[in-house]
């Protein structure tokens, strides 16, 4: 079964920005959306920062969004959306099914979780109950994440990215997808030695202190996957 849990009474959803890095996959999630009654596809974006700018710029009521995207991903994004666009809703939309993956998408503020695979079946379902007002948890994961995480804990409990800032778990992200300091650092509009800075205190309070163990750890969160 399904999960949907009300949160307040909200205007029915109908202007979606939809957020993959994989062309075949927004198309293909494009095509369904565009055969819902009252759904407006307003942009595509293909990493976080895409997000940001076209939340900026068109103003969408729901983002449905994956979490592997490279630079900056869904999770990452999530965080920030849910701090600067409080009325936006966020749908993570992933192939993850893990209760990790969910935990962390729920703590960062998402209003649901569906799984690509269901996404033919769900969608309608999930824009209805997050357009409500619902959190909405895909059917082959609600029932057993619900057992092992009541909803009403999930704000007080504490991953291991937690111990890391927002800066430093963008620096990890990029420095985990193999970029240099100096490519760091023109992303993020920062100088080489503010780069440098945030990535010994981040190697210092994960007490990680070569890459190798700073992929590993980024792939064992969820903060980067085997396919990105």
């Amino acid at each position: 079964m399904s999960i949907s849990l009300k949160l307040d009474a909200s205007p029915k959803l109908a202007r979606v920005l939809l957020a993959d890095d994989h062309t075949l996959v927004r198309a293909g999630i494009r095509a369904l959306l565009e055969k819902l009654p009252g759904v407006e596809v307003v942009g595509e974006a293909s990493d976080g920062r895409e997000v940001l700018e076209l939340i900026q710029a068109q103003r969408p009521e729901v983002v449905l969004m994956d979490i592997s995207m490279p630079g900056l991903n869904g999770i990452q994004a999530l965080s920030r959306i849910t701090t600067d666009y409080p009325s936006v809703r966020v749908i993570i939309l992933s192939m993850h099914h893990n209760d990790e993956y969910v935990l962390q998408a729920l703590r960062a503020g998402a209003a649901g979780y569906l799984l690509k695979r269901a996404a033919t079946s769900e969608l309608p379902a999930a824009l209805t109950s997050v357009g409500g007002g619902e959190i909405y948890l895909s059917q082959e994961i609600a029932s057993r994440f619900l057992k092992n995480f009541p909803l009403q804990q999930i704000n007080h409990r504490t991953g291991p990215l937690e111990r890391l800032t927002s800066r430093q778990r963008e620096i990890l992200q990029l420095l985990a997808e193999g970029q240099t300091t100096k490519a760091i650092a023109l992303v993020l509009k920062l100088s080489d030695k503010t780069v440098e800075y945030h990535r010994a205190k981040l190697m210092a309070r994960l007490d990680i202190f070569d890459v190798a163990g700073l992929v590993r750890f980024a792939l064992r969160t969820g903060l980067i996957s085997q396919e990105s």
